[in-house]
């Protein structure tokens, strides 16, 4: 049964990406015990994950479009705040130095960093209210770069920073923020970067997307006197 408002007693969460990838295995990780608020741009997606859990409303806005996200965060319905947001949206810019382009660089920006900033910035109030946790997706790429990773890498290790400085912001109000950081995982954005790369994808090489968001869940679920800062999981 799927419902507008959140069900008693259900943890609030809301989750960028949430119609494709590790963003909808982390919706169905939390479905069974949370009350999901599903980010995205295709509202038709959204609808149609939104059917398949117990509580679930979809987020329709375009992240990157800073008016959209303001409004899409003003329509919400937050009366007891908000337990945890996790941002899971995200673009690969891939291409050298010598390759991108201005505008490549600022979209991966725009993207991967300042609509995570603008978007938690707009739910605060709500995560304060709430004592709710913050997770972002980070990658292993936040930690190290290679040859034609630049503008993804660069966007990853200023996500980092970004979660770095919210953790150090918000320790006076209760709010958790941690940063995950999985390596090669099975979803469309690996396929694509392994096209990118020359390679041949090979889905049982990687991470399934239920792991990561088995980690996820534990961050989002871990008693209130402790709080993951950073988590790094890699395929086996």
């Amino acid at each position: 049964m799927t419902t507008d408002a959140p069900s008693q007693n259900r943890p609030v969460v809301l989750i960028t990406g949430a119609s494709r990838g590790i963003g909808r295995a982390i919706a169905h990780e939390l479905a069974a015990d949370h009350h999901l608020i599903l980010g995205g741009r295709d509202r038709d997606a959204l609808e149609s994950l939104v059917s398949e859990l117990p509580s679930a409303e979809p987020f329709v806005a375009d992240l990157s479009d800073p008016a959209s996200l303001a409004d899409a965060v003003g329509a919400l319905e937050l009366p007891h705040g908000l337990d945890g947001v996790v941002h899971s949206a995200g673009i690969l810019v891939s291409g050298t130095v010598e390759e991108l382009t201005a505008e490549d660089w600022t979209r991966s920006f725009a993207l991967n960093v300042t609509a995570v900033a603008e978007l938690t910035r707009g739910l605060l109030p709500a995560l304060r209210t709430a004592r709710g946790t913050v997770v972002t997706i980070n990658s292993g790429s936040g930690y190290t770069s290679g040859a034609a990773g630049g503008a993804y890498s660069a966007s990853k290790f200023a996500l980092r920073a970004l979660t770095d400085a919210l953790r150090a912001e918000e320790k006076e109000h209760g709010v958790r923020v941690s940063s995950v950081h999985p390596g090669r995982t099975a979803t469309d954005m690996q396929r694509e970067l392994r096209s990118f790369e020359g390679g041949e994808y090979q889905e049982e090489d990687y991470m399934r997307p239920q792991t990561v968001a088995a980690t996820v869940g534990l961050a989002l679920r871990l008693p209130a006197d402790a709080a993951i800062d950073s988590l790094s999981v890699r395929p086996r």
